[in-house]
């Protein structure tokens, strides 16, 4: 039997506060909204429950306030089987919180209030250190402190342990202390941040990978939403891989799902393109479900959706 794929994310787990509207309401103005929803999120904490979900053991190194919401959200990855050994209560903030809003399409919007997110430090990267060591990928977000994420990326290396990094939401980086991480995963707008260049059609998406690359990534996805992605490494000129077609309820998490199920799907020893394209689907079908955490489907159920997709293609 395989190994089962072991998956560290150190990264931000918030409460997620989702409304649901008719439009996004304009400066200074208020509007009914038509619902309401509370669940887990966090894009590191999305990302350790897809990874779950798809069948990995996954280890999370995060912090969260000592109140209601921190409570809730060590139960709740407690709930899906995830190591909580370093995920630690810290008294004096709050845990972080993400309000969202959602428009009839499936679009959202998103304010991150970090809190304890912001107070995941260098510490407590080395404490984790030998569970570090055994992981098969680490996954990291920008969530907490930048310069946690540059020590893991400099960690990773250290130990020759796979390091995927989703620089979201987009900020202001050094990417220089970037550049070894094996997979460098924005999306169109994060990776226009980033560049300092314009992103809004696939051509531009790709000369921001080749921009990218020659600053020193070996390999750079770029996620499209319902465009698929691309990715560029140094074997060749960038590639679109093509995405599966849905009816999008909400697109809150879907980045996050893509994530998380990526590496799995490539620790688990699939071709990068294979792997690529089924984290597209994986992505996919978590925006026909109204939710984050819990719009993420089950392997099973996403393994049934793979074949069926696959075999119906000529």
């Amino acid at each position: 039997m395989a190994k089962t794929p072991r998956i560290a994310v150190i990264g931000s787990a918030n409460t997620d506060l989702t409304t649901f509207c008719d439009r996004f309401p304009q400066p200074g103005e208020t509007i009914f909204g038509n619902s309401f929803d509370l669940g887990f999120g966090g894009k590191g904490a999305n990302q350790a429950v897809a990874a779950r979900l798809c069948g990995a053991e996954v280890l999370m190194v995060a912090r969260v306030g000592h109140d209601l919401f921190g409570d809730a959200t060590v139960r709740n990855f407690a709930w899906y089987g995830i190591d909580t050994t370093h995920v630690r209560k810290m008294e004096g903030v709050s845990s972080g919180v993400a309000p969202i809003f959602v428009d009839p399409s499936g679009q959202n919007s998103i304010i991150v209030v970090k809190g304890a997110n912001d107070t995941l430090l260098r510490a407590d990267v080395d404490a984790a250190s030998a569970e570090l060591c055994s992981a098969d990928a680490i996954i990291l977000q920008f969530e907490i402190p930048l310069e946690t994420v540059y020590y893991v990326v400099e960690f990773a290396k250290k130990h020759g342990t796979r390091c995927i990094v989703n620089p979201a939401p987009a900020v202001t980086v050094d990417i220089g202390r970037l550049t070894t991480a094996d997979y460098f995963v924005p999306n169109e707008r994060e990776v226009a941040a980033i560049t300092g260049r314009n992103a809004h059609s696939t051509a531009q998406a790709k000369d921001c990978c080749n921009f990218l690359r020659a600053k020193g990534f070996s390999k750079v996805i770029v996620t499209l939403g319902d465009r698929g992605c691309i990715f560029a490494s140094h074997e060749g000129e960038p590639e679109i891989i093509p995405p599966f077609p849905v009816q999008p309820k909400d697109t809150t998490g879907a980045g996050d799902a893509f994530i998380g199920s990526f590496a799995v799907f490539l620790v688990e020893g699939l071709a990068e393109r294979e792997a690529l394209s089924r984290a597209s689907l994986y992505a996919a079908l978590s925006t026909t479900r109204i939710g984050t955490q819990k719009s993420f489907p089950k392997r099973a159920e996403f393994d049934a959706e793979w074949r069926r997709r696959t075999e119906e293609k000529p």
